[in-house]
C-alpha cells in the first residue's frame, strides 16, 4: 500500500507540472525512483524493526534523509509519515523512514537503540541502495525529532549500538560494538520541536503522561532519562543542528528548542532556531509550512549537503 501511496503522490506532482513549471521535474521522479518496503533492520524484544527506503533507480551516491516519525514513543508508525519526506526527493534526496519499538513493546532506551541500528543499516548498505554516508541527514518530528537528535549525536562509546554492532568486511559482525570503528557520523540534523531533556518530562509543571509511559516505573528512570536526553550528549565537534519550534508548543515546552540553541552556540556548534510565532505542535500554516522548508534547503546548502 505504502508504494502505491508514494506513487499516487508522484504522480500528483507530475499533474501539477502541467501548470506550473516549478514541478517540471516531477514526472522523471516517477520513473528515476524505485521502493523498498517493510525491510528488517534489527530483531529484538521478540520483535521484527522495519524500514522504507525510496532510492535512486541507477543507485547512483545521494544524499539520504532518515526520518524518524513521532507519536510520543507510544504511538505512530513509519507508514503514515511519507508525505513529510517528499520534498526531499525533490531536493535529490534518497528516503529512509524508520519504524521503532514503542513504549508498550519496550521502554526506553529501546527507541533510541532501534534509531541508531537504523543508522548502522544504511552504513551497511550504503554501496546497495546509493546512500553517499558523508551526507546522511537525520531528522524527525516530536518523539522523532527527539530520536533523530540522538541518532545523530551520540558517540559510538555512549554504548547504545551495541544491538548492531557494525559489519565486517565479508559479511559477518564485530563483537566490538564501541571504539573508534563503530562511530556513525552524520551530516546534519533537522529537529521538528524534538524533545531535549527527558527528565524535565517526568515530574513537576512540564510532566507528560507519554513520558512517563515511555520510562514506566523503573527505580533508575532519572539515570535513564538523562543518558537519553540530547543535553546529556552535547560537545563541540556535533554536526549542524536545526531546530524548528512553535514558541506556544503545549505538548513539548519550547524551552527545550531554547535551551539547546543556547548550548550548541557557546559551543561553537553551527545550529539554527526557527521560532513558530503563537505555533502550537506542528499544524503549522502553508505559509509558515513553506517558509520553514525554504530555511531548511538553505541549511542544507549552508552544511554542504546539497548544492545551491
Amino acid at each position: 500500500m505504502l508504494r502505491s501511496m508514494f506513487a499516487s503522490v508522484l504522480l500528483f506532482f507530475a499533474c501539477l507540472a502541467q501548470a506550473d513549471d516549478a514541478f517540471t521535474d516531477s514526472v522523471q521522479m516517477v520513473y528515476d525512483h524505485r521502493m523498498a518496503t517493510d525491510i528488517v533492520y534489527s530483531r529484538s524484544s521478540g520483535r521484527e524493526q522495519k524500514l522504507d527506503v525510496v532510492y535512486r533507480r541507477d543507485r547512483s551516491p545521494a544524499p539520504t534523509l532518515v526520518y524518524i516519525h513521532g507519536g510520543g514513543w507510544v504511538g505512530g508508525n513509519k507508514d503514515r509519515y511519507v508525505f513529510y519526506s517528499l520534498p526531499y526527493v525533490a531536493l535529490g534526496f534518497n528516503l529512509v523512514t524508520v519504524g521503532y519499538r514503542l513504549a508498550h513493546v519496550a521502554p526506553a532506551p529501546a527507541a533510541v537503540e532501534d534509531a541508531r541500528c537504523a543508522l548502522r543499516w544504511v552504513y551497511d548498505n550504503a554501496e546497495e541502495y546509493g546512500f553517499d554516508t558523508d551526507r546522511i541527514v537525520v531528522t524527525g518530528h516530536s518523539a522523532g525529532g527527539h530520536l533523530a537528535l540522538m541518532t545523530g549525536m551520540l558517540a559510538a562509546d555512549a554504548g547504545l549500538d551495541r544491538r548492531c554492532p557494525p559489519r565486517l568486511e565479508g559479511g559477518g559482525r564485530s563483537d566490538v560494538a564501541v571504539g573508534e570503528a563503530a562511530e556513525m557520523p552524520v551530516a546534519a540534523i533537522v529537529n521538528w520541536y524534538g524533545i531535549t531533556d527527558v527528565v524535565d518530562l517526568l515530574d513537576g509543571p512540564n510532566a507528560k503522561r507519554y513520558a512517563v509511559a515511555w520510562l514506566g516505573s523503573m527505580p533508575d528512570r532519572n539515570e535513564i532519562a538523562r543518558r537519553v536526553s540530547p543535553m546529556s550528549h552535547l560537545r563541540d565537534d556535533l554536526p549542524p543542528i536545526l531546530t524548528i519550534h512553535g514558541d506556544a508548543d503545549p505538548a513539548v515546552p519550547y524551552a527545550h528548542a531554547t535551551e539547546l540553541h543556547e548550548a550548541l552556540t557557546e559551543l561553537k556548534v553551527p545550529n539554527q532556531l526557527v521560532t513558530i510565532e503563537e505555533g502550537v505542535h506542528g499544524g503549522f500554516s502553508e505559509s509558515e509550512s513553506h517558509d520553514v522548508m525554504n530555511q531548511i534547503r538553505r541549511f542544507l546548502i549552508r552544511a554542504g549537503v546539497i548544492d545551491d
